[in-house]
């Protein structure tokens, strides 16, 4: 046993599947991860994911069809997240809801995490079957 990285919503299970029929036969899901970078030190990365560049040590997730890997040096970043994707008048975009996160900048392009706490998750009874 071991724990769910993360979670998607049905929003964005329905975005990573119109993004993976609009990208060509190679196409399998997207990759999210974690970068350096922005006001407040980390940035979330979505990137697609195809035959080419399908990596063995990723996590994957699987939500109504959708496949989302995630990068093995985000996993303790991101454990317990949950993905979605909203649409407004003035931008469309995944969001990501961490408990990890302890700020976010005012643009709200960058974020501040720390690593997920595994004996407060295994405390609360959060382990499940990992998906990958």
């Amino acid at each position: 046993m071991g724990f769910a990285v993360m979670s998607l919503t049905d929003a964005a299970a329905g975005r990573v599947k119109a993004i993976v029929e609009n990208a060509g036969e190679a196409a399998r899901g997207i990759r999210v991860s974690i970068k350096k970078g922005g006001c407040a030190g980390m940035e979330y990365a979505v990137d697609l994911v195809t035959d080419a560049n399908v990596n063995a040590r990723d996590d994957l997730v699987e939500h109504a069809g959708a496949k989302v890997w995630v990068a093995p040096e985000a996993v303790l970043y991101l454990l317990g997240t949950r993905m979605d994707f909203e649409a407004t008048r003035l931008r469309s975009g995944f969001t990501f809801t961490n408990p990890n996160q302890t700020s976010a900048c005012g643009c709200g392009e960058s974020v501040e995490l720390k690593p997920a706490d595994l004996a407060a998750l295994a405390a609360r009874g959060d382990a499940v079957v990992r998906a990958g």
